[in-house]
């Protein structure tokens, strides 16, 4: 069971520092995990359409009218409607999207996990160490990370075969 603490210790492993207990500690790293932590993770899932979390809504008006975003969407990445700030505009009563979601670190694959903790890495190295060679490792790491990652969850799932298609039977 991963949790922030764990990803920040990861972090704080790669940069050769001692793990943390907890982010609520008086320590330096201690609190840049519990500034940067959320912030890193929103972004690096917001950035991609991981599969993991790819999550389809179906979002109906509320008392007032109105069609709001799911509070744990990060980014809409599909809907038959349009979208204004936190508000879904359409005539219909209800509306489907696809979006990427908050996911805990629970559920984050073990190449996400690693991306994450890298990233964190990165933005805890100049307030930790101050070195910048260090620092452009761990970039040059981030960037062959997040490609292998992306690559990893664009080619996990399998195509569900057609089926009942006249074209393809009349081949066989």
């Amino acid at each position: 069971m991963l949790t922030k603490i764990d990803l920040c210790s990861m972090a704080l492993l790669k940069l050769g520092e001692n793990p943390i207990q907890s982010l609520s500690d008086d320590t330096t790293a201690a609190k840049l995990g519990r500034t940067l932590i959320d912030f890193v993770i929103d972004t690096l899932l917001a950035m991609h359409p991981w599969r993991f979390a790819c999550h389809t809504y179906t979002v109906v008006k509320d008392e007032n009218g109105d069609l709001n975003i799911p509070p744990d969407v990060l980014r809409i990445i599909k809907t038959n409607a349009r979208v204004i700030e936190n508000k879904i505009i359409s005539d219909s009563s209800s509306v489907e999207l696809v979006a990427i979601r908050r996911v805990s670190p629970n559920d984050f694959p073990s190449y996400f996990a690693s991306v994450v903790a890298t990233k964190l890495a990165m933005e805890f190295c100049i307030p930790l160490t101050s070195d910048q060679t260090v620092f452009r490792t761990l970039v040059a790491l981030y960037e062959t990370e997040l490609q292998t990652a992306k690559f990893i969850d664009s080619t996990t799932s399998i195509n569900p075969a057609i089926e009942n298609f006249s074209l393809l039977d009349s081949r066989f």
